[in-house]
């Protein structure tokens, strides 16, 4: 995989997506997981584990706000999707400090690179209305005129 050119949250969020998805498939522990991969110091390692803590401690929670915003029954979306919308969900509503549209810029990339064809659209679609309903504030003042 190509990582030339990305910043280390990004990759950071990468590698949490990588241990949140093999964690779902029960190949083990998530932060187990994530430690052992190798990144050649090219993320921001406490980025990466609170991701996966924050998601690990609030799944059932996250899980909640992602069903009221899908049109399918959560367990019917591929792990690589789940994965996606736990940690964009995760950080909409526990980064405030993190802009909303990075959150969901972020996740689309990671649906891009992970997962299926045309996957991110639904991440993209499904993170816009999570974050109308988590930071309607933030996201009203980027809708008005500059």
């Amino acid at each position: 995989m190509k990582t030339a050119g990305k910043t280390a949250r990004r990759r950071s969020r990468e590698i949490a997506l990588q241990a949140l998805y093999a964690w779902q498939l029960g190949r083990g522990d998530a932060l187990e997981h994530l430690r052992e991969i190798d990144d050649d110091g090219r993320t921001d390692r406490a980025l990466a584990e609170a991701l996966v803590r924050g998601v690990q401690s609030r799944t059932s929670e996250l899980e909640a706000l992602i069903t009221s915003c899908i049109d399918r029954e959560f367990r019917r979306l591929s792990p690589v999707e789940r994965a996606i919308l736990y940690i964009g969900a995760f950080e909409l509503q526990q980064h405030p400090e993190t802009p909303f549209k990075v959150v969901i810029n972020e996740a689309i990339e990671l649906g891009k690179s992970f997962g299926g064809t045309g996957g991110y659209k639904f991440v993209n679609g499904v993170l816009e209305k999570l974050a109308l309903g988590l930071r309607s504030q933030e996201v009203a003042r980027s809708r008005l005129p500059a």
